[in-house]
């Protein structure tokens, strides 16, 4: 069943690159009294996450500040590694930026319903590409793409729904 407007965020841990090496973080840590504008992507590194998604957000990141939004964060069914090689390719890493969260395995992603088969493409399981506004863990705003669609989960999209 996919997560819709009104739910909780499920319990889950996500992993984050630091000059340290990887280090875990809760959904409870991450969206607990905070307002989290959450965005996925099918992958890191693809042509319209990295051309389009990713910048949208990162272009727009004060305007969402200004609205009230304390976190913009970035999920992918990828591992650390490359969250953090894409953070910095795409000059997004720092604390005022974008927290790039890597779900490895997909749990997160599975138990939210939102889950993207993406084996014809040789990519196995993924993201579908959404937005959603969390505000205390609580999902207020939840923008889920048709197949192949780069609309409603834009960063502008969302900055409108505030």
């Amino acid at each position: 069943m996919t997560i819709k407007i009104g739910d909780r965020i499920p319990d889950a841990t996500l992993t984050t690159m630091t000059p340290e090496g990887p280090k875990p973080v809760s959904t409870a840590e991450l969206f607990g009294g905070k307002t989290v504008a959450l965005f996925a992507v099918p992958g890191a590194f693809t042509p319209t996450c990295s051309a389009r998604h990713l910048p949208g957000y990162k272009d727009n990141r004060a305007d969402l500040a200004a609205k009230g939004v304390d976190t913009v964060a970035c999920v992918a069914v990828n591992d650390a590694f490359v969250m953090g090689a894409w953070a910095e390719a795409s000059q997004v890493s720092g604390s005022d930026d974008i927290v790039m969260l890597a779900d490895g395995n997909g749990d997160f992603t599975r138990k939210l319903g939102l889950s993207l088969d993406a084996t014809g493409f040789g990519m196995g399981e993924r993201s579908q590409r959404y937005s959603m506004l969390v505000k205390d863990g609580v999902v207020d705003q939840l923008n889920v793409e048709q197949g192949g669609e780069f609309k409603v989960s834009s960063a502008e999209h969302l900055l409108a729904q505030l």
